[in-house]
């Protein structure tokens, strides 16, 4: 698989609803790595697209995620879905054409987080992969309602040729060299320290 490209790459945030989250393993891990990648994505000018699960019934992303994405300046999408895996929609594939008008979807790079991992993401991973995306999922922002629930999931997506990342990788490889523009302010992010393991 090959490194990322800040200019083939979308970032998919699946369901990141505040009633999903608690549920999961390692919700704060989940929530601070999501926070960093859409943080990367806006400093690389990667789109970011942005999915909820049913939000009538469920309820929407939770507050400061929503927050951060709808300040983000880099471009954004929004689907509100009632099938599991994003490719399941009739418009998802719309919004990565808009994400990246003119790249066929076997050049387009996807950076993968969100919940759970067992049903949506890897609901997700699976349509992505069939359509002929490269799939990477951003193992710290990924979880599911418990941590076996999780490993598996990641095992099957892997299996089937999604790679496992994490968000440092990703900044780093859309960086590709310290000379890059955003360089600095990539370290700085990195800087903040860990996110939280709980």
């Amino acid at each position: 698989m090959a490194l990322l490209d800040a200019n083939r790459s979308i970032l998919v945030l699946v369901d990141l609803q505040a009633r999903l989250l608690p549920l999961v393993h390692r919700p704060a891990l989940v929530l601070e790595a999501s926070r960093r990648l859409m943080r990367l994505a806006d400093l690389f000018s990667v789109p970011v697209v942005l999915t909820e699960q049913y939000p009538r019934g469920i309820g929407p992303t939770e507050p400061g995620l929503r927050a951060l994405y709808d300040g983000l300046s880099t471009p954004t999408f929004y689907l509100a879905k009632t099938s599991f895996g994003c490719c399941g929609d009739p418009g998802f594939e719309p919004l990565l054409q808009q994400a990246r008008p003119g790249l066929a979807p076997e050049r387009r790079q996807i950076v993968l987080a969100g919940v759970e991992a067992h049903i949506c993401v890897l609901q997700t991973a699976l349509g992505l992969l069939a359509s002929g995306h490269e799939v990477q999922l951003c193992w710290e922002a990924v979880s599911g309602r418990g941590e076996e629930y999780l490993a598996h999931a990641l095992e099957r997506m892997t299996a089937a040729g999604a790679s496992l990342t994490n968000h440092e990788s990703v900044g780093f490889e859309w960086a590709r060299s310290k000379d890059h523009a955003g360089f600095k302010a990539l370290s700085a992010l990195l800087k903040e320290g860990q996110p939280s393991q709980d």
